[in-house]
């Protein structure tokens, strides 16, 4: 176990850059599209994308001309498209304040199952937090040292939510692919009962670090009843919401903890039903500024989940 306290990725597709047949490979889903080139050293923006239905469910048979991307209200390009399965590194968050004393056990077993959906080719971590943050278990693919991991959480302390997802956010920078065998989409999943109470970095801090990396935050929020309703309380929604959805995630506020174990089902379904998109954006300007990101799909009644934008390269 490491303990962290705090005191003050290499891109998917810039390594396809690096390994154009990894490119060739994913983008030939059907023999009309058109097959993408690359240049190393070219600026590669990449989306993670979600589409469902009206009742919900996942769209999974778009093809690329069903795509519309849009930076800043001009479309782009699409040079890499890919609707396969690709691995994930996850990180699993899990708050042990000692307000989750009496429901611990509950979100443990559905955490456990949630591990225990991960494929082989998938890695995981386990980092719980109260008001400190602790890395239970490094990135592996084994379900039985996830179990372990989630199994030795206590409940204790006050809630340093927003130094755990800095720190997850941190880890997952350094899970950087070697190889196009080790390329990842790279999630968080954060479950929570409450505000910050303790953390020595700011919400601006961690929102702003996660705009800047590829990582898609799944939340998960249950307010405790005495706090519910309360400044505090809609101080934690707002923070859960705001991270899961400047990053293409979804937060879940459900009134039960028994629908744990449902929720973590429908996250690891959506992590197995998206795409993944890529295009260089017209805009050559490397002026650091924050671009907006929106994506179209020609299929009815669709709703689109991704990412709001992202951060041009600033000059070298």
């Amino acid at each position: 176990m490491h303990h962290i306290t705090l005191t003050g990725t290499l891109s998917l597709l810039t390594l396809i850059c690096t390994f154009p047949h990894l490119a060739l490979n994913a983008a030939d889903n059907k023999s009309s599209q058109q097959r993408p080139s690359f240049q190393a050293g070219v600026d590669i923006v990449s989306i993670n994308v979600t589409v469902i239905d009206k009742g919900g469910r996942f769209i999974t048979d778009l093809d690329v001309e069903e795509f519309g991307v849009f930076e800043n209200g001009i479309q782009q390009d699409l040079t890499f498209f890919t609707r396969e399965q690709l691995p994930i590194a996850l990180a699993l968050l899990i708050d042990t304040s000692a307000s989750m004393e009496r429901r611990l056990s509950t979100a443990q077993e559905a955490a456990i199952g949630f591990a225990h959906q991960l494929r082989q080719a998938d890695l995981a971590s386990v980092i719980d937090f109260d008001n400190r943050v602790n890395i239970l278990q490094e990135f592996t693919n084994k379900p039985e040292a996830l179990e372990r991991a989630i199994r030795r959480t206590s409940a204790g302390g006050s809630t340093s939510l927003h130094n755990a997802i800095y720190i997850a956010l941190k880890e997952l920078q350094k899970n950087k692919a070697k190889d196009v065998d080790e390329i990842r989409r790279q999630s968080i999943v954060v479950l929570s009962d409450g505000e910050d109470t303790s953390s020595l970095v700011g919400f601006n801090e961690v929102l702003e670090l996660a705009k800047r990396s590829e990582t898609v935050i799944y939340a998960i929020g249950l307010p405790t009843r005495e706090r519910r309703g309360n400044r505090g309380s809609e101080e934690a929604v707002y923070v859960l919401r705001q991270l899961s959805r400047e990053t293409g995630g979804r937060s879940f506020f459900p009134d039960s903890i028994l629908e744990l174990a449902d929720i973590y089902k429908q996250i690891a379904e959506e992590l197995s039903s998206q795409y993944t998109l890529g295009y260089t954006s017209h805009n050559q300007n490397r002026n650091g500024e924050f671009r907006q990101i929106t994506v179209q799909a020609n299929r009815v009644n669709a709703t689109i989940r991704t990412k709001r934008g992202y951060y041009a390269p600033t000059p070298k």
